[in-house]
Formats: structure tokens, sequence, C-alpha cells
């Protein structure tokens, strides 16, 4: 496993990080008994970075995570977890200090741990800025001073917000989803800003939230009918060169040099082995401009949040 440095941090992140949604149940019924084997089998393959939050399976998550990581040595593994979004409507955001605070320290009774090494604000678009540059980015600042964080950052789904809050707030780290990937590499516009600053970039959802998946899009998905059409000839094309979509999606979205983890989630124990061993393959690089090709004509974005935040 390659490992690689997060930003101007002291942390170095495995290549391939874990995603700990599906332990929540976030996308089918899981086992508690197979999302904690999981865990240990992402450990034993040199996977190092695990990132969950308390909206994951409304704490769901973070309750079979903390199971599976009772006994391991803490050493072993960097673990993120998020304050703010505990829903999935715009009033199950709650970005104020006191709610951060508690949320952190619920966090860590349920992952079992005194304290974690990111903490991260949840889809800020979904937040008054000026509440996150005021309150919300001093009260995470304040946590890290007392050593109860040892870095902070911001996740969401917008680009402005992250050049925003560089703009106006030292933060570590990012946790970007779906923009640098086969469907969409509009992150990379960004990342010499965040390069030049010390922020340190994590990239999740590879295959655009299911979309360039064998199984496709679930019914939620907020992606436009031309790109969701888009994402289907892709996944036919791969299937024709008898190459799994993940695994292309996976190899793309890792090329770059300047995102130091992308998050893979599973809770099977053979599926996180595939992603592992996928991430050691040479990638098909013609497969892969022809499939970015599908893809540059079309919108490969979708709102998220406050209109004021969009990019």
């Amino acid at each position: 496993m390659e490992y690689r440095q997060l930003g101007k941090t002291s942390l170095k992140l495995s290549r391939v990080g874990y995603g700990a949604s599906p332990l929540g149940g976030v996308f089918r019924n899981i086992s508690e008994e197979d999302g904690i084997k999981t865990v240990h089998r992402a450990l034993e393959l040199g996977i190092n970075y695990i990132d969950v939050s308390p909206y994951y399976g409304a704490t769901l998550a973070e309750k079979v995570l903390g199971k599976a990581l009772r006994g391991v040595a803490r050493e072993k593994y960097v673990l993120s977890t998020k304050a703010g979004r505990y829903g999935p409507d715009f009033a199950d955001f709650d970005f104020s200090a006191d709610r951060i605070k508690s949320s952190l320290e619920e966090s860590c009774n349920r992952l079992g741990v005194d304290n974690v090494d990111i903490l991260f604000l949840h889809d800020v678009e979904f937040a008054s800025m000026q509440q996150i540059f005021d309150e919300a980015l001093p009260c995470l600042n304040a946590l890290k001073q007392d050593g109860i964080v040892k870095y902070i950052g911001v996740t969401g789904y917008p680009l402005k917000i992250f050049s925003d809050t560089v703009a106006a707030f030292d933060i570590d780290c990012v946790l970007s989803y779906c923009r640098y990937g086969l469907h969409d590499t509009s992150l990379q516009g960004i990342l010499p800003t965040l390069k030049k600053a010390g922020v340190g970039v994590i990239n999740a959802s590879p295959t655009g939230m299911g979309l360039l998946t064998k199984r496709g899009a679930p019914s939620w998905h907020p992606a436009s009918p031309s790109l969701q059409d888009a994402s289907k000839q892709a996944v036919a094309l791969c299937l024709e060169h008898g190459v799994d979509p993940t695994e292309i999606s996976l190899q793309f979205a890792m090329d770059h040099e300047d995102i130091s983890s992308t998050l893979v989630g599973t809770a099977s124990p053979v599926n996180i082995e595939k992603n592992v061993a996928w991430a050691k393959k040479q990638m098909n690089s013609s497969l892969a401009h022809e499939l970015r090709s599908l893809f540059a004509d079309l919108t490969c974005t979708w709102p998220s949040g406050y209109p004021e935040n969009q990019d």
C-alpha cells in the first residue's frame, strides 16, 4: 500500500481509504458481523485511513465502527469524523459551537476513542458561510488547540466552499466527493490553490455515488437524465472491454498526485479486497480516455445546499 502526505499535516494516509458510511446501512442492509470483518480486513490490507460521520445511518456507522476498532491499537489507523450534519433536510444541520462540541463527544463515545485525528464540518454548503467562518471553524480551531482533535477541515460538494474557506481561514484539509472521477474532473481546477495553502485533499465517491457501477445509480441520485444516460453508456463500454467500471473509476481517481487518499465504501470483506487489488493494477489509459469523452459535452454536476454556496 502506498501512503501519501496529507497537506501540511504530519499524517500519511493510505492511497486507498475506507469510507465507513456502508456500516450504517446507507446503501443496503448489512450484517454487523460483515461490517466488522470488512474494517478488520481493510486494516490487514494496509488501509490506515477511516472516515465516518454521525449522519451515516443516524449514528449506526459510528457504532459499528467503534465495535470493529475495539482492541485495535490506536496508532494503526487515522480516524476522521464530522459534525454539523445529522439528517437529509436543511433542518438537520447545526453548525453552532455548542452542537459541534457535543457532537464530537458523542462520536468519540460511539467510536471508543479519546480523540480523532481529523474533525470535519460536514457539507458546509447547507450553512451560512458567515456562521462557518465566525463560529464553527473557530470552535474547531479551539478543539485543535486543546488537543481533542489533531486537524480540522470541511467537506462538501460545491467547490466554491473550499476556495472560499481557504481564503478566509487556516484549515488543514478538505474532503470532496464526486468532483474528481471519470464523470467529472472539476476538482482539478482548485487543486493548485489548495496545494499552495498546504491544504490536504481527500477524495470520495470515485464512482459518482454509484453512477459508474454495474448496479447503477440509486433512485434518489440527483444527476440529470443526460448524465445518468452517459454513465450507463460508460458502464456498458467498460463491460465490453471486460473491465469492472468500479475498478477503472477507482484507478482514475487515485491517479492524481495531489490527492492524498481516495475513499472506497463497502461492508463486504471480499469487495474491500477487490478494491485494494484494483488499486495495485495498471489502469487501462485508452479506455479511461474513451470514457471521459462520453461526458465531455455534458453538465456533470448538480445543485447542493444554499444557492449562494453553489459553484
